[in-house]
C-alpha cells in the first residue's frame, strides 16, 4: 500500500472516524466540545483510534483533553497547574492533544519526520513540556534525576560498578572473566531507571493497520528513564512519573510510581514505606483521598504522606496557608544524601555530580575513608534551610518535639551506619595492602563485594527506615543491623582465610 497516493483518502477517513469517536466522548461528558480540539489532533485521533486505541482513550480521560490552556492561565497562583505566563499562538484556544505535543519544537528534534501530512517527532521531551510548564522543567533540569544517565555512565567509578555487575561472565583458565555488558542488558537493568541515550540511527519501515510507513529508527527506544538523553538534546522524561498519555497527577503522587525504581535492596524507599505507619494508613484509607487536588490540603485531601507529599508537592493547611512550595527538583528539600558511594553526606550543589572531585581525585562525594568533598556539597547554612523546609512538611501533622526527635534519631543513624561502613572499608584497605585483593577494580572480588553490601544494601536499608520512620524490621533484620554486623564479621573471617592461603603459597 503506497500511503502517499492514498493520503487524501486516509486523512478524510481519519477525520470521519475522529468525529464519531469524539462525539461519543462528548456525550459521555468526558471531554470538552469538539470545537476545542485542533484539526491536526482530530486527524491523529481518527487514525490512532484504530492503530493504538488505548492511547486515544487514555488521552480522552486526561485533564489535557478537558482543559483549555488559555483558561488554565486564569487560575489563582495556588490552583494553577500551568506555570507559563503566556502561551504561543494556537495553544490557548485548543486543548493539549497529540499534535500540540508531538509537533512542539520540531526543528530541534532529530527524531522528527513527515507523517500523514504533518511534521512531528516521536519523543516528547521536558523541553517540549516546558512550553506550558517552564518552572517545573527548569527545576527538574537542575536535579540529580535529570542527570541520572550522565551521573551513572560518565562517572568512571560508577561505570565500573555497572559493568562489573551486569557484564556477561565467562569461566576461562580457572578464572571468571567479565565482558562489557550489552546495550540490551544495560537498557533493561541500570538504564531502565537512569535512562538511555535516544540516538536516531536513520529510518525504518514498520507495518501498521494503515499500511507500511517509515518512522525514525531510535536506539534504546522505548525508555522512560528519569535521566534519559532525548533526541533534542534535553535531559529527562516527564513520563517517568506522569505516565503517558493521561499524564495524571494522581499517578505521579501515588507511591507505586516511585516504587518502579526505589526498591530494595539498594534504594528500599518503597519497601520501608509499605511497612511504615504512613504506608499502613495509605493502604487502609488512601482510596478515600483526593490525589487530584491542587493545592494539596494536608489533613483534608490526604491523611498521611506519600513520596510526593514530602519531596515535591505544593502543600497547604486546610485554611490555605502554604506548608511547602511545589518543586520538581526532588533533592531541593533534602539536606543530606542517604545513599551513594560510600557514606552519607551533604547533598551536592549541582545535579551533575560528574563534576565532583574528592581529596583522592575520584569523582565521588566522599573519599573511601569518609572525608567529604566539601567544595562540591551544600554548606551548613543550606543544610539548615532545607531541613527547615522538610520539618515544615512534617509540621502539617506532627508537633515540634516529634519532628525534632525524629530528625535527631536520623542524625544518629547516619553517624553509626557511616562508622560501620568505615570499619568494613578499613578491612578492605588492609586486604588491598596485603595483596589479598586487587584494587584496580574495587567491585569484582568476593571481599570487595562484601564491602559493597555493607553500604549499598545494609547501611542504606537502615538509613531509609530511619528517615521514613516506623519500619523497624528494615533497621533490624531485613538488610538491617543484623546483616550489617554479620557481614562485617564474615569480611574479617574471609580476609583471615585468604591471608592464610596467601602465606602458604
Amino acid at each position: 500500500m503506497k500511503l502517499i497516493r492514498c493520503l487524501p483518502f486516509l486523512i478524510a477517513f481519519c477525520l470521519f472516524s475522529a468525529t464519531h469517536i469524539l462525539s461519543a466522548a462528548e456525550e459521555k461528558g468526558t471531554m470538552v466540545s469538539q470545537d476545542m480540539i485542533s484539526p491536526q489532533t482530530k486527524t491523529c485521533i481518527g487514525c490512532h483510534s484504530n492503530v493504538t486505541p488505548g492511547i486515544v482513550q487514555d488521552w480522552l480521560a486526561s485533564r489535557h483533553a478537558r482543559t483549555l490552556p488559555g483558561e488554565a492561565l486564569k487560575q489563582s497562583s495556588l490552583e494553577k497547574r500551568i506555570s507559563a505566563d503566556t502561551l504561543p499562538e494556537g495553544l490557548r484556544e485548543y486543548v493539549v492533544g497529540c499534535y500540540e505535543c508531538h509537533s512542539r519544537n520540531v526543528d530541534k528534534h532529530k527524531d522528527a519526520f513527515d507523517h500523514m501530512g504533518h511534521r512531528i517527532q516521536v519523543v516528547v521531551s521536558p523541553n517540549d513540556c516546558s512550553t506550558c510548564h517552564p518552572v517545573e522543567a527548569k527545576q527538574f533540569s537542575g536535579s540529580k534525576k535529570s542527570y541520572a544517565y550522565r551521573n551513572l555512565m560518565e562517572n568512571p567509578v560508577y561505570l565500573t560498578l555497572v559493568n562489573t555487575s551486569t557484564g556477561l561472565k565467562r569461566f576461562e583458565n580457572g578464572k571468571i572473566l567479565t565482558e562489557k555488558p550489552s546495550d540490551a542488558t544495560l537498557h533493561e537493568t541500570c538504564l531502565g531507571c537512569h535512562g538511555t541515550i535516544l540516538s536516531v540511527k536513520g529510518k525504518k519501515t514498520v507495518a501498521t493497520k494503515m499500511g507500511n510507513i517509515e518512522v525514525p529508527d531510535i536506539a534504546s527506544w522505548p525508555n522512560q528513564g528519569v535521566g534519559r538523553v532525548n533526541p533534542d538534546g534535553s535531559l529527562g522524561a516527564c513520563t517517568a512519573c506522569h505516565a503517558r498519555h493521561s499524564f495524571s497527577i494522581e499517578i505521579a503522587r501515588k507511591p507505586y510510581t516511585c516504587s518502579q525504581c526505589h526498591h530494595e535492596p539498594d534504594v528500599p524507599a518503597w519497601n520501608v514505606y509499605e511497612e511504615s505507619k504512613h504506608g499502613n494508613i495509605y493502604s487502609s484509607k488512601g482510596k478515600e483521598w483526593n490525589f487530584n487536588a491542587v493545592p494539596w490540603k494536608v489533613g483534608e485531601d490526604i491523611k498521611a504522606p506519600t513520596c510526593a507529599t514530602c519531596h515535591n508537592s505544593l502543600l497547604v493547611s486546610p485554611s490555605g496557608s502554604v506548608l511547602a512550595e511545589r518543586t520538581h527538583n526532588f533533592g531541593s528539600r533534602l539536606w543530606v544524601r542517604l545513599f551513594g558511594l560510600i557514606y552519607s553526606h551533604p547533598q551536592p550543589r549541582s545535579g551533575d555530580t560528574t563534576v565532583i572531585k574528592n581529596k583522592d581525585g575520584l569523582p565521588l562525594p566522599v573519599t573511601f575513608t569518609g572525608e567529604p568533598a566539601a567544595d562540591y556539597l551544600i554548606d551548613a547554612a543550606e543544610q539548615k534551610r532545607r531541613l527547615a523546609v522538610m520539618s515544615a512538611v512534617c509540621s502539617g501533622c506532627h508537633g515540634t518535639n516529634w519532628t525534632d526527635g525524629h530528625f535527631a534519631k536520623l542524625g544518629n543513624t547516619l553517624k553509626e551506619t557511616d562508622a560501620m561502613t568505615l570499619s568494613a572499608t578499613q578491612l578492605l584497605v588492609q586486604a588491598w595492602d596485603k595483596g589479598l585483593a586487587d584494587k584496580a577494580n574495587p567491585f569484582d572480588e568476593s571481599i570487595e563485594q562484601m564491602w559493597i553490601r555493607q553500604w549499598l544494601f545494609y547501611s542504606n536499608s537502615i538509613r531509609y527506615a530511619s528517615a521514613m520512620t516506623g519500619a523497624p524490621d528494615y533497621t533490624s533484620f531485613k538488610n538491617g543491623w543484623w546483616d550489617l554486623t554479620e557481614n562485617l564479621q564474615k569480611l574479617l573471617e574471609t580476609i583471615a582465610i585468604k591471608k592464610e592461603i596467601h602465606e602458604s603459597d
